[in-house]
């Protein structure tokens, strides 16, 4: 490829830092390199806590005072799977057929080089922003979620910012760049059910207790359950089993347990306490008096959402502007660390499309990259004018 735009440069240069959660590579010194370049401050912070590992993260800011813009998102990504599989290299960066090849390159790493060059390219055309610019990056994304955004977030309070809007560069997009703004997500939490019966022979089903009717009584009545019919901006809220185990290899005995996990994606109907109080009561209908162990996994996932309105508009007349398209408002999809965000303040993700991403041969359009790079330089003049 000759002559690559400075957002495609960037994104060559991110995909090359092969930044498997936790591990940095090299990525945020990319993205703190560029930014330095036309004066940002620079603060590169690394947040541990007990069990889990180390986090790099990075937050830059340039101007002072309102109103202050936020671009967020992350380095980190998932790992490759089989490299065999792979047509280029997961980490080489290659570009074929107007597309760059590489763990990343639509999730997210594409939207960070995108909003990196128009930051940049908008700085030395205009200066300083009239008000404040920063960058929120994160390690921890794919991860755990525990030692990158929420902890750059307390630090960032604690020095004294404050945020007035926030764009997160995950890849919205269904089918075409400009389709799609997230204003929103629904929430996720898991659960483990454990059904306590008695071993014994088939044959003498009178001296066991058989937990498989129960785990298949609970099974069907949760996953029928209709915990509400959805709300103005999100789809319903579903309960889906990923696993039902006993782990009984003999035909003759009645097993001793029974167990099944599960997930729940929740909209603003519901709390966490709420949602696991009306789990518990459909799992204990269901089990009658048969000992039953119902656990919840640590969930920091709430659902949340920015509601329509002037900050949206801008977005959508921006995204507009480029590709001509006027982008659905959505809520669908899995968590992001918007999440944690929107406590400081109002919060969209808008990135590329999400067709390959944490897929074989993940890539994205050249053009798509470039064309991003044009809506977030029209965001960052809009919003400023404005």
């Amino acid at each position: 490829m000759s002559d690559p735009s400075l957002a495609v440069e960037l994104t060559q240069h991110l995909i090359r830092c092969p930044s498997i959660t936790p591990v940095n590579a090299g990525a945020l010194e990319v993205v703190e390199r560029a930014l330095a370049s036309v004066g940002f401050e620079i603060h590169r912070l690394t947040f541990s806590q007990a069990d889990t590992p180390d986090v790099e993260n990075l937050f830059a800011k340039i101007g002072n005072g309102d109103p202050h813009l936020v671009f967020a998102g992350h380095t980190d990504v998932v790992p490759t799977g089989d490299i065999k599989r792979w047509r280029y290299a997961p980490f080489s960066g290659e570009v074929a057929e107007n597309k760059i090849y590489g763990r990343g390159a639509s999730d997210m790493k594409g939207a960070i080089a995108a909003f990196t060059a128009a930051t940049i390219k908008h700085i030395r055309r205009h200066g300083k922003p009239k008000g404040s610019l920063s960058f929120l990056i994160t390690g921890d994304e794919e991860g755990p979620s525990l030692n990158g955004t929420i902890k750059l977030l307390d630090w960032a309070r604690a020095r004294g910012e404050r945020f007035s809007h926030c764009i997160v560069g995950e890849p919205t997009n269904v089918s075409k760049l400009g389709d799609t703004i997230k204003i929103g997500r629904r929430g996720s939490v898991n659960g483990l059910i454990r059904v306590i019966g008695k071993q014994g022979h088939v044959a003498y089903p009178h001296r066991a207790e058989n937990p498989a009717p129960v785990i298949a009584r609970i099974v069907t009545a949760l996953s029928h359950h209709e915990f509400d019919q959805g709300t103005a901006h999100f789809d319903r809220t579903n309960l889906e089993f990923s696993s039902i185990d006993i782990g009984n290899a003999a035909v003759n005995v009645i097993p001793a347990t029974a167990s099944a996990q599960f997930n729940v994606r929740f909209n603003d109907s519901w709390t966490l306490d709420s949602l696991k109080e009306r789990v518990r009561a459909i799992v204990a209908t269901a089990a009658g008096s048969t000992t039953v162990e119902l656990d919840f996994l640590p969930s920091n996932a709430v659902s949340f959402l920015t509601a329509p309105g002037v900050f949206s508009e801008l977005v959508s007349t921006s995204i507009k502007a480029v590709t001509g398209l006027t982008p659905e408002l959505s809520t669908s999809g899995g968590t992001s660390d918007a999440r944690f965000i929107i406590r400081d303040c109002p919060t969209l993700e808008f990135g590329l499309t999400n067709e390959t991403i944490h897929a074989v041969d993940e890539c994205a359009s050249i053009s798509d990259i470039e064309a991003l790079e044009q809506i977030y330089s029209l965001i960052l003049s809009n919003y400023f004018k404005t």
